[in-house]
C-alpha cells in the first residue's frame, strides 16, 4: 500500500540532535496515526557519529531509510529524498524538531481541502531565538516580501507538506543548487523561497499554518551568522527574481 507521506529529514552531522531521540519521538507518533507512512532520513554527507547512529536505528523499523549522499548542501539532499519517496506527500522537517512532528497534523487536514502546498509558519516573535536572531528575521521578512511571495509570512520555517509528484516537478525547475556547488560544512540557503515561487507561478495555491517553534537545535556543527546569513539569502533571492523576469522558470 502507498504510504499517505514520507517524513524526509536531511541530516548533516546532528550527532546531538539525534542523541536525543528525536527519531524514536518522531516514530513514535506516526505509529499512532492511522495512515500509512515511511521515514527517509537523508545524509547529507556526515563526518560525525550520527550517519551510524541513525543506521542503527532505521535497521529496527523497515519503514525508516537512509540515504547515504555525498556533501552536497540540504537542497540536494531533499531533492534526493524527493527522488525516492514512496508517499503521496513529502514532509519536509528538521533534525532538531524545533517544529515538533505533532504539528503534522495540523498541516495534513489541508490536503484534502485543494491545497497541494501546505507550510508551516513561525511568526514574527520565536521562542527561545536570541534578540539578533529575531532582529535578522524580521529585517529579512520586510525585504523578502518586498521582492517575492508578499502573501506569504514566513518561507524560511522547515516544516513543509507538498504533493510529491509536485514537489519533483518543482525541484526539477529550481535553479539556485543548479549552480556550480562548493559546499563546506553547514549552510544556510534561500531554496524555500524559490520552491514556493515556482509553486505559485505553477498555479498551485499555498497555505500558510501557523505551528509551534521553539529553538531546540543542540547540534555543535552549525556556527551561526545570523546577520551574515540573512544578507547571502537576500542576494538569492534577487537571483530568484531575476531568473523569473528572464523565463528560466517557464
Amino acid at each position: 500500500m502507498q504510504p499517505r507521506i514520507s517524513i524526509i529529514l536531511p541530516n548533516y552531522n546532528e550527532a546531538e540532535n539525534v542523541s536525543r531521540g528525536v527519531l524514536l519521538h518522531i516514530v513514535s507518533y506516526l505509529k499512532k496515526q492511522s495512515y500509512e507512512w515511511e521515514m527517509i532520513v537523508a545524509d547529507d554527507g556526515s563526518t560525525d557519529s550520527s550517519l551510524a547512529a541513525i543506521s542503527r536505528f532505521a535497521a529496527r523499523d523497515e519503514r525508516v531509510r537512509v540515504l547515504k549522499l555525498p556533501h552536497a548542501g540540504k537542497p540536494y539532499a531533499l531533492s534526493a529524498a524527493i527522488k525516492a519517496a514512496k508517499g503521496q506527500y513529502v514532509l519536509f522537517t528538521d533534525m532538531d524538531q524545533s517544529t515538533p512532528i505533532e504539528e503534522l497534523g495540523k498541516l495534513l487536514p489541508w490536503t484534502n481541502k485543494g491545497f497541494p502546498v501546505v507550510i508551516g509558519s513561525r511568526g514574527a516573535r520565536r521562542g527561545g531565538a536570541s534578540l539578533l536572531r529575531q532582529t535578522a528575521s524580521v529585517i529579512f521578512l520586510v525585504v523578502r516580501r518586498v521582492i517575492l511571495l508578499p502573501e506569504i509570512k514566513d518561507t524560511q520555517c522547515g516544516f513543509k507538506l507538498l504533493d510529491t509528484k509536485l514537489a519533483r516537478t518543482i525541484f526539477s525547475k529550481m535553479m539556485l543548487f543548479k549552480r556550480e556547488n562548493h559546499v563546506k560544512g553547514w549552510k544556510v540557503t534561500a531554496y524555500d523561497v524559490e520552491l514556493l515561487h515556482i509553486a505559485k507561478k505553477l498555479g498551485n495555491p499555498i497555505k500558510e499554518i501557523r505551528v509551534a517553534w521553539r529553538d531546540e537545535d543542540t547540534s555543535s556543527s552549525k556556527r551561526r551568522n545570523f546577520i551574515k546569513e540573512s544578507i547571502e539569502m537576500l542576494f538569492e533571492i534577487l537571483r530568484v527574481r531575476v531568473n523569473d523576469l528572464l523565463g528560466k522558470y517557464d
